[in-house]
């Protein structure tokens, strides 16, 4: 079998991350056990970020999965392909992660089939084993290895969730978009701006996800903030930079748009 090259799955530079609760403490000690992970919160809320962060603090290689509804198993085992030379087994990103001791994270779990994500069951209890029924192998996981999944329960329904077989394989970390000034020093940091813009930010998204239920499916998360603090901090005006970056990604309902704006206008 050809080497793998866990380096290349490395996270090279520390991400910023900054802290919210217990979370990094809680992570570690479930890592400690090798206890599966599943990181529940709405979209853009520093999941992604927080996993990034805990595989660079623990030294260990990342592999990470976009999950959509038409994967398959075989996308996350590995298939057998052509090539010159005939037939070869190429492993999918969960097998590698169980072969080198990486972090395997499914992010988005929910947005794959059900009958896709019952193929990490044997690796998230005491057996720690993938079957590759195709190829006729049992791949017992390395010592190392862990499996995180995230999703954004505000979007459950009876079609896209987790079956209780699997939640219960699960250690569970609530995410949330962060306090006022934790979200305006990310922000400000991550952004490129200075804390008052940030702040200004902050505010304006905190007036939409009071509108969550009532005309938006989702408020702006921290990741929009974001996204308009750089435009700021390339000299687009903040009005501007508010209507591409937070505004218009949101909806396309002109009557909630109308509103936002004047969220926008208000604090700029």
């Amino acid at each position: 079998m050809r080497e793998i090259d866990t380096d290349q799955y490395l996270i090279q530079h520390e991400p910023y991350y900054c802290p919210v609760a217990n979370e990094i403490a809680l992570y570690e000690a479930a890592y400690a056990a090798r206890m599966p992970v599943m990181l529940k919160g709405p979209t853009g809320c520093g999941k992604s970020r927080f996993v990034e962060y805990m595989a660079w603090r623990l030294g260990k290689p990342l592999i990470t999965v976009a999950c959509n509804e038409d994967m398959t198993a075989s996308d996350l085992v590995g298939r057998f392909l052509l090539d010159i030379n005939g037939t070869r087994w190429q492993d999918g990103p969960l097998t590698v992660a169980a072969r080198i001791g990486a972090i395997c994270y499914l992010d988005e779990v929910v947005e794959a089939r059900q009958d896709t994500t019952v193929v990490i069951h044997p690796l998230t209890d005491h057996r720690r084993q993938l079957p590759l029924e195709k190829k006729g192998e049992l791949v017992t996981a390395h010592p190392d290895f862990q499996i995180v999944i995230s999703y954004n329960p505000g979007y459950q329904s009876l079609m896209k969730d987790l079956k209780q077989s699997t939640k219960q394989r699960f250690g569970a970390l609530d995410f949330d978009y962060p306090a006022t000034e934790i979200e305006t020093e990310i922000v400000a940091h991550e952004g490129g701006v200075d804390r008052a813009t940030a702040e200004r930010l902050v505010q304006v998204a905190q007036r939409s996800r009071n509108l969550k239920g009532h005309g938006l499916d989702e408020g702006m998360s921290t990741r929009l903030l974001v996204y308009a603090a750089q435009l700021i901090a390339k000299g687009v005006d903040p009005a501007s930079a508010c209507q591409m970056a937070l505004v218009r990604p949101l909806t396309d309902d002109p009557d909630m748009r109308d509103t936002l704006d004047a969220a926008v206008n208000t604090y700029f």
